[in-house]
């Protein structure tokens, strides 16, 4: 971790590469966003998802336990993604509020990338000559209001597809702005963000307590992060060999499954470990 050798160019960004080369065949679907690491230190991830998990591809560490990173931040991430992406890629971007600026939208549709976002209730819109703002909408439980070929805050962004919408499952309405068109559903793509959550709590209290680390200097935690998301894309892996194989019928039960590809990662190589036997080492998953 005190190495200056070690970076991501090197020993990260070529196993990203191959990831996402060998998930290309169907639309890419990434996800940002932030959470503390270490002692007073924060990350920004990049991810991709993969069976209802996210994995690592991009990330940075800064110093702070709380607050929205820049968006230059934002773009950085982007920027080093977008060298990663096999040619012809489709790509969906997904962020919460606060990545809903109008520099990175920018960004994504420069990079032909398509993009749900969410957006805060008094962030103005502006459709047929009109300025309003979403909580101006009054979007009721149960309902969804699609406003198509909006513009966003007083710099008037856009177009874009700016959505009010209150699930039956959500206690508060979410605002989205998107460059899908309705019929591509930005909110079902939207449903898709919170996977990177279990990333986090994978990488924290349910997998390698990260949070724990009494590291805090930046460099070193984001080098420490590298030999944590391997580790962790070598334990999905496992946890789909599991499944393709049989394996879950063994270490886990017979007439279901109740966990995640990580879990089951960590207890196949636990039982190869106590078996003796050979450990399949890969960070490609299997598609």
């Amino acid at each position: 971790m005190s190495n200056e050798r070690i970076d991501f160019e090197c020993y990260y960004f070529p196993y990203a590469r191959q990831l996402l080369a060998n998930l290309a065949h169907q639309t890419l679907v990434l996800v940002m966003d932030g959470s503390s690491v270490g002692r007073g230190c924060r990350t920004l991830m990049l991810s991709v998802v993969y069976k209802n998990r996210a994995l690592p591809i991009a990330w940075l560490v800064t110093q702070g336990n709380r607050g929205h990173f820049p968006q230059e931040d934002h773009i950085t991430l982007i920027e080093q993604a977008f060298d990663l992406l096999p040619e012809q890629a489709r790509v969906v971007f997904l962020g919460d509020g606060e990545f809903d600026g109008t520099t990175l939208q920018a960004k994504l549709n420069d990079y032909g990338w398509q993009y749900v976002c969410r957006t805060a209730l008094d962030t103005i819109i502006t459709s047929d000559s009109c300025s309003f703002t979403f909580q101006e909408l009054g979007v009721c439980p149960g309902e969804r209001i699609t406003l198509t070929s909006a513009t966003v805050t007083r710099s008037q962004y856009g177009p874009v597809t700016a959505i009010a919408w209150w699930d039956d499952q959500y206690s508060d309405p979410i605002y989205l702005i998107s460059n899908l068109s309705v019929l591509e559903d930005p909110c079902e793509w939207y449903s898709l963000r919170f996977v990177i959550e279990t990333l986090f709590s994978d990488q924290k209290s349910r997998g390698f307590h990260l949070h724990k680390s009494h590291l805090a200097d930046p460099q070193r935690l984001a080098q420490l992060m590298i030999a944590a998301a391997l580790a962790y894309i070598w334990m999905v892996y496992l946890g789909a060999l599991a499944i393709q194989q049989g394996w879950n019928q063994i270490i886990h039960r017979t007439d279901r499954c109740d966990l995640s590809l990580f879990q089951l990662g960590l207890r196949l190589l636990e039982h190869f470990l106590n078996q003796e036997m050979e450990i399949p080492v890969t960070f490609i998953v299997l598609e």
